[in-house]
Parts: structure tokens; sequence; C-alpha cells
């Protein structure tokens, strides 16, 4: 079976600013890299749908997503939060975010796909669920863990998140739910200042300082990650792939490389195929550095389309 890439032209119209780092030119440098390395030919090309709204309050409060729709402008930009802004785009643009991980959820899970990656904006893994926050205004990635648990019925589904910060609102939405096993490492003392502190015990939590390097990480994932995944039987493993723990990426300050990112992905791939029928879903999150984002995100399909 082949690798998906899920993505739509609308998510690139969501924009906050010209001085924003979490621009459209983000999901241009993936498209340029991955044709540039000769990948893009080998995977399976999908339009994100837009998610039906009863599938985004699986994750947020019924009154916060009419809020947000309230909130969009008719023109120029209004402020969710102080890192945050939508315009007109914006709220098309989220509805195929989270409709790209549905998407590739239902393609992966009924066989069309073996595993898929989203090239989406705007992210999600800060987005509680009766807030936008950190650059996110749907959970993403929570929306199609549950749409994969609710309305496929799965038992059981892992969340990894290998973005420098701390996923703070899909901790939220998840924290003490024993369907869901949520792993994790980020930069820590670091935005959003979360998920050292007494984590639920379906969450493993494991804060670096900064300047950590790839080798520490590997450690992490092999000693910490996959012992708790192994346990947890995951029947669907979930990503929230940010990669601005790149050494390049200025927005952190942890020294990971594209290898890094590989290593990562192989690992999980073997648990996949251990428990989950090799079923991946990776959507995109944070990664700011352009040509560092674009390279480690071809390390990553690379890996999971077996290239």
């Amino acid at each position: 079976m082949d690798t998906g890439l899920v993505t739509h032209r609308d998510c690139a119209q969501h924009e906050m600013g010209s001085w924003h780092p979490e621009s459209p030119a983000r999901l241009g440098a993936i498209q340029d890299q991955l044709i540039a390395a000769g990948i893009d030919p080998y995977l399976v090309h999908m339009e994100a749908p837009l998610a039906p709204l009863s599938a985004i309050a699986r994750a947020h409060a019924e009154s916060y997503i009419e809020e947000l729709r309230a909130r969009i402008p008719e023109q120029g930009y209004v402020a969710l939060d102080p890192d945050t802004s939508v315009n007109p785009a914006s709220w098309t643009a989220a509805l195929r975010a989270a409709g790209a991980v549905i998407a590739a959820t239902d393609a992966v899970i009924e066989g069309r796909l073996r595993n898929a990656f989203c090239a989406i904006r705007p992210p999600g893994h800060h987005a509680r669920p009766a807030a936008a926050m950190g650059f996110c205004m749907f959970n993403n990635i929570a929306v199609g863990a549950l749409h994969a648990l609710e309305h496929h019925k799965l038992e059981r589904v892992a969340v990894v998140d290998f973005d420098v910060h701390h996923g703070n609102g899909t901790e939220e939405i998840f924290a003490g739910n024993p369907r869901v096993l949520m792993a994790s490492f980020f930069q820590h003392p670091f935005y959003p200042y979360s998920g050292a502190a007494a984590p639920a015990e379906n969450m493993v939590n494991v804060p670096l300082p900064a300047g950590t390097r790839g080798d520490v990480v590997r450690q992490v994932v092999d000693e910490t990650w996959l012992p708790r995944l192994d346990a947890h039987r995951p029947q669907m493993i979930f990503i929230s792939a940010g990669f601005d723990a790149h050494r390049e990426d200025d927005l952190g300050q942890l020294a990971l490389v594209e290898a890094d990112y590989a290593y990562i992905t192989r690992r999980l791939i073997e648990v996949a195929d251990r428990h989950a029928g090799g079923r991946i879903v990776s959507s995109l999150e944070g990664g700011y550095n352009l040509s560092a984002l674009a390279r480690s995100v071809v390390a990553h399909v690379k890996t999971l389309a077996d290239l």
C-alpha cells in the first residue's frame, strides 16, 4: 500500500500578517522540496475535504466552534490571542486542516493507504477544547484520533508529538482517557510552559533542556516512549509532526537534524507494524525555518513511504 499526501490550496489562504512565522510559504517550501527530492511522484495525492462540525465537536466545545466562526472578519485580521490571528480565509483553512486528518484516517483505516502525511495549516496541537492558542484554531490531530475511536470504533490509539513545544491542547483533550496514550518530548521551560508537572497517567511527557541533541532524543524514544507504546498496543498512531526542534529553527533551541526525524519515524513505523497493521497518520505542526522544515518533512515522508 501507498503513502498519502493530503493538503489543499485553501490552507495557504490563511495568513496572519507578513511578519508572522506561521506563513503560507511553509506549505510551498514543503511541496517544492518533495518535488526536488524526487518523492512527490510516489505519493498518493488527496485533496482535504471540509471537516464536518460534528467531527470537530468531538474535540471542541460547540460554543467555541460557533464563537470562532463568528469572529472571522470580512477583511483584515482579528486577534484570537497574542500569537494567533484570523483573516477572511481562516475558517475554511481550519476546516480543511481538520478535514485532511479525517480523510487520511478514513483512507488508512479502510486500507486505501498504508499511512499518510497531512501538509496543512493552521496547525493544531495548542488548540484547547474551548480556546484557540499558539497559531492553532482546531486540534487537527485530536479530531482525527477521536474520529478513529468514535466513528471507526477503534479501541486504542496513540498520539505522538515531537514538536519543540508541548502539545498542551492535545493533552488537555485526552488527559485521563485510557483509550489514548500520548507520548511527547518538548523543550522545557518553554512556551506554553506546561507538561512537566504531574501529567495524567496516559501522558508520556519528556521535558528536555535547550540545546538537547538528537542522540538524547533517540534514547528518549527507545527507552521511554517505546515501552509505553508497546504496552498500550495502539491500533493506530497519530503524529503531531512539528519540525521546529531542528537546530536551524529560531523558534526553538533543541538541536535535531533530518536524520533524527527519520529515526523517530522508523521507530514509530515499527510500533505500528507490531500493533496497528502499519496504520499511521501524521499531521504538520510547527517548523518555521523554511529550508530546515522542508528537508525534515522530506526525511519524515521518505521514511513513511519506505523510499
